[in-house]
């Protein structure tokens, strides 16, 4: 997969569009309260400033419906970039309207213009070609540095590529490391190689578990997911989290595992509640002793240790999906063990995005991981074997970098 990057195109005084995704959690007041994409996009920004570009950021938050909302605007990205970047952001109050079409051609070079959100544009998640003629009408240069969007066929993603030449289009610094870190990395992984999958259900997941099987020495199922392969072998799993119709496909999984020599494992005991809420009374059982009226929530004591055993001689390890329901405290003990364990690895640490990274951040362990990925769904796309219609429409003929 070989791709134009910004360091490959003369971009010295020009204009440039730079898709990011500042698709960042706010609080009830309007407050970011997590600002890792915002941050994760300042090294291309930052490159384009020194080289004296004049910049338009356009970037998504939420899900307005193709009409303005304030609870949806981009006002509170512009602030966090301020303090960031230490300089001032120009705010359209529109995205292609009269009042972003002025600012964007009165830029000058290291001038930086945010757009409001593009999804406050019909035509964004229905990739209008119309749209993207617009914004591509803003800038001589095009630059995707929002991986985690990359997965989406939209109006500022893929539909805006088609109107800039093989030349004046390519990858910012954040979309290269993320596409060197999981399709490379699929590759060509130092060995032993684990993928630890978790999560809530097998169906988000099957793809990547059947292509990621072999490319493993080692997989790890957590997660209510785990449940589905249990009953798969006929055990007991109470009121837990099962999706039936696919029982046929977790024994094939577990068959193939075997078949091609990939250790696998799944939790051994599991911390059960009767039902899911703060104050419900728990227990820890083994998975042969799993109660008909009780779920399992998070993995136990005896399944952290056989993980941390199973991770001991690991080169690279891929990580993506909760091992319990960690957001509630009494169900995430197991996660955050687990994520202290990883994190005290020397291997080679990918975390796939999405609730892993919020995970790893809450444990305080985000600094001791090699990679973060910002795209959780995109992330999982790329290891389902998918090529991604924002990355696709960059690539170039010739050979795969290494």
């Amino acid at each position: 997969m070989k791709l134009l990057t910004v360091k490959d195109m003369d971009l010295a005084g020009k204009k440039v569009f730079i898709r990011c995704d500042f698709n960042v959690p706010l609080d009830e007041f309007g407050n970011i309260t997590d600002d890792r994409r915002i941050r994760a996009a300042l090294q291309t920004i930052r490159y384009c400033l020194d080289h004296e570009c004049a910049i338009i950021l356009a970037s998504h938050m939420g899900r307005p419906k193709g009409e303005f909302n304030e609870k949806y605007t981009l006002e509170p990205v512009a602030k966090r970039l301020h303090m960031l970047l230490h300089q001032d952001i120009i705010l359209a109050k529109d995205v292609v309207g009269p009042d972003a079409v002025a600012k964007a051609e009165a830029l000058q070079s290291g001038e930086i213009l945010l757009l409001e959100n593009v999804r406050f544009e019909p035509g964004e998640t229905k990739n209008d070609p119309e749209l993207a003629k617009k914004f591509a009408s803003m800038a001589e240069f095009y630059i995707n540095d929002a991986f985690g969007v990359s997965h989406r066929a939209h109006a500022s993603v893929e539909a805006i590529t088609h109107y800039f030449d093989i030349h004046h289009k390519g990858a910012g610094f954040l979309l290269q490391k993320e596409i060197k870190y999981f399709h490379k990395l699929l590759r060509k992984p130092t060995r032993p190689f684990m993928a630890i999958v978790g999560g809530s259900k097998v169906s988000g997941k099957l793809e990547a578990l059947i292509n990621l099987l072999p490319k493993v020495d080692k997989m790890v199922i957590g997660g209510a997911m785990a449940f589905t392969f249990w009953k798969a072998r006929g055990y007991e799993v109470g009121k837990s989290l099962v999706e039936d119709d696919l029982l046929d496909d977790a024994r094939h999984i577990m068959e193939e595992a075997k078949r091609l020599g990939v250790k696998f494992y799944l939790p051994v005991d599991f911390v059960v509640a009767p039902e899911f809420k703060e104050d419900a009374p728990v227990k820890y059982v083994t998975f042969q002793e799993m109660p008909k009226d009780w779920m399992g929530l998070d993995i136990g004591l005896a399944s952290t240790r056989l993980f941390r055993e199973a991770l001991a001689d690991c080169q690279t390890i891929l990580w993506n999906g909760p091992m319990g329901v960690y957001e509630m405290d009494k169900f995430a003990r197991g996660s955050f063990k687990l994520a202290n364990y990883v994190a005290e690895s020397y291997a080679t640490k990918i975390i796939g995005g999405g609730d892993t990274a919020d995970l790893v951040q809450r444990v305080g362990v985000d600094d001791e991981m090699t990679f973060i990925s910002t795209g959780g769904g995109a992330s999982l796309e790329l290891l389902e074997g998918k090529n991604l219609p924002g990355i696709a429409a960059l690539q170039i003929d010739g050979e795969d970098d290494e």
